[in-house]
């Protein structure tokens, strides 16, 4: 059973890569996907769940926006898991100030060391540390600083 919020969350974006990866084959809702009963997640975050699978699909062209830049190729070139990787994990960053830029970005390369192609969680990590700095949300300068900006 896992019992921090922080497993919950692992699980949680775990189960919102198969949602998004099915909404991309099927077109399905991801809020109206179910899983059967076979997956048998852990326990889940339900409310940031929710949250995932109304929100990304909802601004995923927003989502596209800030990721399209940091791409070396057009987004419909980018396999299904990937792309749904680069959702959560951009999501997040832009969206989600609770969530530390690291924890971000080191979530989505770990589903991509999971799920994704044998090298794809150096493309992850890349995309996702451009991102995270085109939002002004981490330092490519020093580690010692943080979202608030740079330090004097």
């Amino acid at each position: 059973m896992v019992k921090s919020s922080r497993g919950r969350r692992t699980e949680t974006r775990r189960a919102t890569l198969q949602a998004l990866y099915q909404w991309q084959i099927t077109k399905q809702l991801p809020g109206d996907i179910t899983f059967p009963d076979e997956w048998k997640f852990p326990p889940l975050d339900g409310d940031y769940l929710q949250e995932l699978l109304r929100e990304i699909p909802r601004c995923v062209e927003q989502l596209d926006i800030q990721l399209n830049p940091t791409l070396d190729r057009p987004m419909s070139q980018i396999n299904f898991v990937e792309r749904a990787i680069l959702w959560i994990g951009a999501y997040e960053l832009i969206f989600r100030p609770d969530i530390p830029w690291r924890v971000a970005v080191n979530e989505a390369v770990e589903l991509a060391k999971a799920f994704g192609a044998e090298q794809s969680h150096k493309y992850i990590n890349g995309v996702l540390d451009k991102v995270a700095a085109n939002a002004g949300v981490s330092s490519t300068v020093t580690d010692n600083q943080n979202r608030e900006g740079p330090q004097e």
